[in-house]
């Protein structure tokens, strides 16, 4: 492979970087920070007043006596409910009661938070995400604004604000306000468009018009929003979720969003950009953790990953499933409480094949075998004493049958109950078990590659295995987990009966400042059982068979074929929001043409809108990374960068290993720490995303070291950049695209690119 382009990649130099600017950003973003802080501590001021107003009104009308009539004591418990359902929702705002801004062309500023608040004067002081004046804040794009100047989201902790992300919509009128925008998206969008005259104008026109058609592209089918790095593809598909959510809350709210990413990483930087999801529904995963129960990390080598996202798989589980339903060899002499009975295997065999025949699972075909099969025992019971079985008796009979450990042994091990761990575990664990599964199917040699440890931890590959094998198997319709659904079911039917009669009382006429009570509300909010039920997320969360409205998946070139069944399984409408990157598939078993993952579940039901415009990454890397791609016949276009950065990303050799090596890594981050001097320490969101990095201070600049997994040896990169402490960085969640011996994660690189290169792996960029 010959060497990158030598105009894209210059020999590491020290240098320095003048701090005054980013001294000032921090200076203005503290500012912004004070002030919205001022703001949030109004608001929860009122909540307090609210909630000392409502718990007051509830105790009074507690202590009334009521005489009379039946009707006169309803009304008190009439609006001693209304009141602790008022109360339940106050209390329930608790967490990111305030979190978006909007800042109109026109002048006006409106807060956007989980329900509304007017202050004594009746000045409204927080707008409900679900009022009509919220629908900017999740409707509005750039290309069309709405008198949106600026929209802002707010990140809480308790009570205390965090951090700021702005969405400039209109730069001219977010200036005629004299306001700016502050990190992420929304400054780099306003520094474009404080450039909009010839090719940038036409930049920035692009960029918006790409934006609003996925944003508020039709919820029916499957969305594919395509983009390179620095597209900002994930932001615009989050963005999309929070329209959808907005523009479909009554159906989205009862049935949930799923929200798939990559890391844990992923699903904190979700919280950070869009904290408005948690009010509705939403049910953030990663992908080890869609079947419930289960909490997948760890990763299995590409050759075993490629393997078990194989669509084989389909029938190796269906051949372990029927292998679980067995005749016996020979006849089987049962013990019935002191009574002798032959089970023969035509019996047995006779039963299997009506069970079969229904075309249920196995759980649920379990069910009409074992009560075959009983009413056959019960007869012979019955012949073996001599007598004839009648109607009435039979019941007793089947209960001494029940108990008898024969029985229970016998029907067993011709029926074998069954989880999906089990079988899967005992495919993974035992050679025998997937040999007899996977003959003919998986080779020897594969085989060896799928058979594991029995201590070993599920991966995440292993999850879509586990949904496949739940739906062969099916529920034990007589579990407890089974009775504990319909329980919970019968005890929301129960609720959301005493709630309408709550409101058909006539105590729902009084309403209390920013509420509309609903029976479903009060439902949720306070059962007559004592307490709340579980949110929508959380029940969906515990039950594999949810169906959700929509799905967005981000990373989903990563997926193998098994786990897209999984997803199709969660929303059968197919509505969904697929982010990806061909060009960035790393897994063994991902996509590299979108049609072929998706067309075996959604032929003509699915469309792809791409992101060209490259608007955070400087173009100097992004050249730097064309080139590689180049190298390595990535498919796809690289997006266009519109960005200048400092200068070409650096080059530096270093030793292969030793004294040597250490000495000079420590050279480039000393460096690299006088270049940023003066920078300040970085958000919390970097650091959070460095999983496993090791942590080490030099001339003050926090370093952050972290070994590259399922690659060769001895890789690292090395980024800086004003706004961000020096880092030595890789996670699922930052690496973008690579080659042997060098990793390009260009997604969070403000300005400069520093890559640090093992002098034994120099041939592969000279060569």
């Amino acid at each position: 492979m010959r060497r990158a382009d030598r105009t894209t990649l210059e020999r590491h130099q020290p240098m320095t970087a003048d701090p005054r600017t980013t001294t000032d950003e921090g200076a203005a973003r503290a500012e912004q920070v004070t002030a919205e802080q001022t703001a949030v501590d109004t608001r929860y001021a009122r909540l307090d007043d609210l909630r000392r107003r409502t718990a007051a009104e509830l105790a009074a009308v507690r202590r009334s006596e009521t005489t009379g009539t039946h009707q006169n004591r309803s009304e008190r418990d009439s609006f001693a409910a209304l009141h602790e359902g008022r109360l339940a929702q106050l209390d329930a705002v608790e967490d990111r009661l305030v979190f978006g801004r909007l800042d109109l062309s026109d002048g006006e500023t409106r807060y956007v938070g989980r329900l509304g608040l007017a202050d004594e004067a009746q000045q409204r002081l927080l707008v409900d995400w679900r009022a009509p004046a919220s629908e900017p804040f999740y409707q509005a794009t750039a290309a069309r604004p709405a008198g949106v100047a600026r929209r802002r989201h707010l990140a809480l902790r308790g009570r205390s604000v965090q951090g700021l992300e702005d969405d400039v919509l209109d730069a001219d009128g977010l200036a005629a306000r004299g306001l700016e925008a502050l990190g992420g998206e929304g400054a780099l969008m306003a520094a474009l468009g404080a450039q909009r005259t010839g090719r940038m104008g036409d930049i920035v026109a692009t960029i918006q018009a790409e934006q609003d058609a996925i944003i508020r592209s039709d919820a029916k089918g499957v969305l594919v929003v395509q983009g390179g790095p620095g597209t900002g593809k994930t932001a615009v598909a989050l963005h999309r979720a929070a329209y959808l959510l907005y523009a479909h809350r009554d159906r989205l709210a009862r049935s949930g969003v799923l929200v798939v990413g990559p890391s844990p990483v992923f699903l904190r930087y979700i919280e950070q950009v869009l904290p408005s999801l948690g009010e509705s529904g939403v049910l953030t995963s990663t992908a080890g953790q869609l079947f419930p129960g289960v909490d997948a990390r760890a990763a299995d080598r590409p050759a075993v990953a490629r393997l078990k996202g194989d669509e084989r798989w389909l029938e190796v589980l269906s051949r372990a499933v029927a292998a679980r339903q067995r005749v016996p060899a020979g006849p089987q002499r049962l013990d019935v409480e002191g009574t002798t009975v032959v089970l023969q295997p035509r019996a047995v065999a006779r039963a299997r094949e009506r069970a079969r025949a229904t075309g249920q699972p196995h759980l649920e075909a379990r069910s009409g075998f074992v009560r075959d099969l009983l009413l056959h025992l019960a007869d012979l019971v019955a012949r073996a004493q001599g007598t004839r079985l009648e109607p009435e008796d039979r019941p007793g009979v089947v209960a001494d049958l029940r108990g008898s450990r024969d029985v229970r042994v016998a029907l067993n091990l011709a029926w074998m109950p069954m989880t999906p761990q089990k079988l899967v575990g005992d495919l993974l664990t035992r050679p025998h078990r997937l040999a007899e599964a996977a003959s003919g199917l998986f080779s020897a040699e594969e085989q060896a590659l799928l058979v594991r440890g029995a201590e070993d931890p599920w991966t995440v590959d292993d999850v879509p295995l586990l949904d496949e094998a739940a739906e062969l198997l099916g529920e034990d319709e007589t579990g407890a987990a089974a009775q504990g659904a319909r329980e919970e079911a019968r005890r929301r039917d129960e609720a959301l009966s005493l709630a309408r009669e709550v409101l058909d009382s006539g105590a729902g006429e009084t309403a209390v400042e920013g509420f509309t009570a609903s029976a479903e509300d009060l439902a949720a909010r306070q059962s007559d059982l004592g307490g709340p039920t579980l949110t929508v997320a959380e029940r969906a969360a515990g039950d594999r068979t949810w169906v959700f409205g929509h799905v967005v998946v981000d990373e989903a070139q990563e997926l193998s074929p098994m786990m897209w069944r999984l997803l199709v399984r969660r929303c059968p409408s197919r509505s969904m929001t697929v982010v990806g990157d061909l060009a960035q598939t790393r897994s063994a078993a991902g996509a590299s043409v979108w049609a072929e993952v998706l067309d075996p579940f959604a032929e003509g039901r699915w469309r792809l809108e791409e992101l060209t415009v490259n608007y955070r990454t400087p173009r100097q890397v992004m050249d730097a990374a064309a080139a590689v791609l180049a190298l390595t016949g990535a498919p796809g276009r690289t997006p266009t960068s519109v960005r200048e950065g400092e200068g070409p990303p650096t080059l530096t050799e270093v030793p292969a290993g030793g004294d040597a090596r250490a000495e000079a890594l420590r050279g480039v981050v000393a460096d690299e720490a006088r270049r940023a001097a003066g920078l300040g320490p970085s958000p919390d969101a970097t650091t959070s995303a460095l999983e496993g990095a090791r942590g080490a201070d030099v001339d003050g600049v926090r370093v952050h070291s972290v070994r590259l997994r399922g690659l060769v040896a001895h890789e690292e990169v090395l980024l800086g950049g004003p706004g961000e402490q020096l880092t030595i960085r890789h996670d699922s969640f930052d690496r973008e695209s690579f080659m042997p011996g060098v990793l390009l994660a260009v997604r969070r690189v403000a300005d400069h690119l520093g890559l640090v290169v093992g002098l034994e792996h120099l041939m592969d960029l000279d060569g």
